[in-house]
């Protein structure tokens, strides 16, 4: 069995149990977070939504909103998480098809059937560990994942080629295998924002990329990442995430929170932008 261990535990977050279990609880009542385990439909169904993968102490209390309110519409089979690969590692865009996840709360378990039918159709996605051997952008999300729902399976996959075209044909991929899955899944987009610019800068640019995304029009918010400089580290896993909710019929997104980490850290001059938003219908 394939078992991805820890890359960022004790960097990113408590490499100890009691200790994360201690971190992610602070982030829940942080006076930027939730301050709940649980919040509010807001429709229907959800679909998942976008999450920030700093170190829990910066993005942490922002992350936490996503997860509280995917927690009001209950547990699901599987987490189909999907972020960047910052190391250029692997293939173009990678899949973990078998085996689990290690954190300090345990191991997650790589649903099978979900990732092989992503798979077959998405010809281009392949089955790549080593593709994840240091990427942190899933890892950060997995704690947050075992905290809220428990024993529950993922699919990985990780982008390099964070192109317009392949954020289409994936999340397209995506969107059929949920049909043919039949069974409750999330999908989470994992990225930060703009980075290492004056905070006032850095909300203000995220706000031009977020109006994108709670339209739903990733070609626009492509557009105006390039134009304007926005250094969104996840743009094709947000990509992705906005044609399945299309493709699904989840028209509805929100945000739920947007912070820098000048809000958690106190310094201002040089900060990346954190946004929890939620597709739902």
């Amino acid at each position: 069995m394939r078992v991805r261990k820890p890359a960022v535990a004790g960097y990113f977050y408590e490499s100890e149990r009691e200790e994360l279990l201690q971190q992610i609880d602070w982030a829940v009542k942080h006076e930027l977070g939730p301050k709940a385990l649980q919040m509010p439909k807001l429709g229907a169904e959800a679909l998942g939504g976008v999450a920030p993968h700093a170190g829990y102490m910066y993005s942490g209390p922002v992350a936490a909103w996503l997860y509280s309110y995917l927690a009001g519409f209950g547990k699901p089979d599987a987490f189909v998480v999907v972020g960047p690969n910052h190391y250029g590692i692997g293939a173009p865009v990678a899949i973990m098809k078998s085996g689990v996840w290690e954190t300090p709360l345990g191991r997650l378990e790589i649903d099978e059937e979900l990732a092989g039918l992503i798979a077959s159709h998405y010809k281009e996605l392949e089955d790549d560990f080593y593709a994840f051997a240091k990427e942190h952008s899933l890892e950060v999300q997995m704690p947050f994942i075992q905290y809220y729902f428990g024993d529950v399976k993922i699919v990985p996959i990780t982008i390099w080629r964070q192109t317009l075209s392949t954020s289409r044909e994936l999340g397209v991929a995506i969107a059929k295998a949920l049909r043919e899955y039949g069974r409750r899944a999330y999908v989470i987009a994992s990225s930060d924002f703009n980075h290492y610019e004056p905070h006032d800068v850095t909300m203000r640019k995220d706000e031009m990329a977020i109006s994108k995304i709670l339209k739903l029009d990733e070609a626009s918010l492509f557009e105006v990442a390039s134009k304007f400089d926005i250094s969104i580290c996840g743009l094709g896993p947000i990509g992705v995430l906005i044609v399945a909710a299309k493709e699904l019929g989840y028209l509805n997104a929100t945000l739920l929170k947007h912070a820098t980490s000048g809000d958690t850290s106190g310094y201002r001059e040089e900060t990346v932008g954190y946004a929890s938003i939620l597709f739902y219908r």
